[in-house]
């Protein structure tokens, strides 16, 4: 049989020819696998085979030879070729790196445990006793100063006073403070607090002053009760802000703060045109005024 001239060529090449190149292609294969292992965090690597051909080649033959790689590498055979494994110290570092959040662990904390008992609430979580007890005088505030502005509403309703724009506002803004006691009780219920409302002082029926009149002497008082009003809603922000409850002191500076200042605002303009108009006749023009804007402070 003839050869051809290529076939002549390679005949010729000395051995060693051969295996440098051999040398070099099993470099290249481990390369190749620790290069999966450490930057795509492979930690199974199958080479498979047409039918298991070639696992006894110098490739394969000699990669468990070496020491350096035995520590590292394990290798067996199976139905379809060779697969290599990353040795078991190197494995659990790869998998256990990556997890961030094992949520059925921390589950475990009494924190997050459902109560079993009916007398507990399901939905509390981070509320302390302090912030509800804080919560409840709130409410209580809220309806006092409410119950205060429904009097006021009684009294510049009358026939004999017949100051409807100052009886409108006052019943208004009494609304607006029984809304504002709503709100914090709703706010207890969704923090799974408990409710617990307090008594209610009984407030004057008359309101006549006899140097300032009944429209400044009740909007004086009704400003100083504003403000009394927001420094009570700022005690209950520190007591929020102590308790480390940075959802409540959000729910009051959002619900609650903002709105505060703007009717002590409000209410000083009205303080302020009062004076200026005095007792007479300024009086009913400052009450139409009120007819027709309306809204409460």
């Amino acid at each position: 049989m003839e050869l051809s001239q290529r076939e002549l060529i390679l005949y010729h090449q000395p051995l060693h020819h051969f295996t440098s190149h051999l040398h070099l292609s099993r470099l290249f294969f481990i390369s190749v696998i620790e290069l999966a292992m450490l930057v795509g965090g492979v930690s199974v690597v199958s080479l498979l085979g047409s039918s298991g051909e070639g696992l006894g080649s110098p490739l394969f033959g000699s990669f468990g030879s070496s020491s350096s790689c035995t520590s590292r590498w394990q290798r067996r055979r199976g139905n379809n070729g060779l697969v290599v494994r990353g040795s078991g110290e190197r494995s659990n570092e790869l998998s256990t790196s990556r997890v961030v959040f094992q949520p059925f662990e921390e589950l475990k904390k009494e924190d997050f445990l459902v109560p079993i008992s009916p007398q507990h609430s399901l939905a509390r979580q981070g509320y302390s006793e302090e912030c509800e007890a804080a919560i409840n005088e709130q409410i209580n505030v809220e309806y006092n100063v409410s119950y205060v502005y429904h009097s006021m509403f009684a009294y510049f309703d009358r026939d004999n006073i017949a100051l409807r724009g100052l009886a409108k506002f006052f019943k208004e803004s009494s609304e607006e403070e029984r809304q504002h006691a709503e709100k914090l009780m709703e706010y207890q219920n969704k923090r799974g607090g408990k409710v617990k409302l307090h008594p209610i002082l009984m407030t004057p029926s008359e309101f006549d002053h006899a140097e300032k009149g009944d429209a400044l002497y009740s909007m004086e008082l009704a400003l100083s009760m504003e403000k009394l009003t927001n420094e009570k809603l700022l005690l209950l922000h520190s007591v929020a802000d102590r308790n480390n409850d940075p959802q409540l002191t959000d729910f009051i500076e959002s619900g609650f703060l903002t709105e505060q200042v703007e009717a002590i605002k409000k209410i000083s303009e009205y303080v302020a045109q009062l004076r200026r108009v005095g007792k007479g006749h300024g009086v009913w023009h400052f009450d139409q005024m009120l007819l027709e804007e309306g809204g409460a402070a």
